[in-house]
């Protein structure tokens, strides 16, 4: 469940191996295409072009060590017109293709391990908010893999600015200008620092400051 080549890429160049799953074999295609352009180590990278409900047959439970993803925010862009495609399906069938996606995924996770989703919540056609943040919570919830972190991305600022008074005059609705990053954690928190260790970087940014 995942769009475009940027997170294969990085995992690369950090060490890690990555799998990836697409619907679209052009999305596919073009990371392959874009990794290799900028001298990326392919083998380390795995982009399957398949539906994300059947990761059971790509990826074995509890072998992931970390499930970062950005699924589609509902309606908000539509990807293609495959009937697989969950951007363009109901609403109530999104949120069954979603909630199960997820489940799936997070049983690929080892104990202990951390998932990663950013997603944001949009507006239906008559302007209320859709609950994506929650079903999401929900979805990891009912696998064992709790709601640990919440970051806020915030971005679109600018051109939120252009749009607000628009938006406030028309209908008082507030420019949405971040995204959330939600972070869950599948095991025991106080395992986390054996697990993981000490953070190499802030340790280095803590000596400099000593200095």
């Amino acid at each position: 469940m995942q769009v475009g080549g940027v997170r294969g890429i990085v995992a690369e160049r950090l060490g890690f191996t990555y799998t990836g799953i697409d619907l679209r074999k052009e999305q596919i295609d073009a990371n392959y295409t874009n990794a290799k352009e900028i001298g990326t180590d392919t083998d380390k990278i795995n982009w399957i072009c398949d539906n994300s409900l059947n990761v059971d047959e790509h990826i074995e439970d509890e072998s992931a060590d970390l499930l970062f993803t950005c699924p589609p925010y509902f309606d908000l862009e539509v990807y293609s017109d495959d009937e697989n495609d969950i951007s363009n399906m109901t609403y109530e069938d999104f949120c069954e293709a979603y909630t199960t996606i997820l489940k799936k995924f997070a049983n690929k996770l080892k104990d202990n391990r951390f998932a990663i989703v950013v997603i944001s919540d949009v507006r239906d056609k008559r302007g209320y908010y859709r609950d994506l943040t929650g079903i999401t919570k929900q979805a990891f919830k009912e696998i064992g893999a709790l709601f640990y972190n919440d970051i806020i991305l915030v971005n679109v600022t600018g051109s939120g600015a252009l749009r607000a008074r628009k938006q406030m005059n028309s209908g008082r609705k507030v420019i949405r200008t971040h995204q959330n990053v939600l972070v869950f954690f599948k095991g025991n928190p106080k395992e986390i620092k054996s697990e993981f260790g000490p953070i190499a970087l802030l340790d280095k940014l803590e000596d400099t400051e000593k200095e």
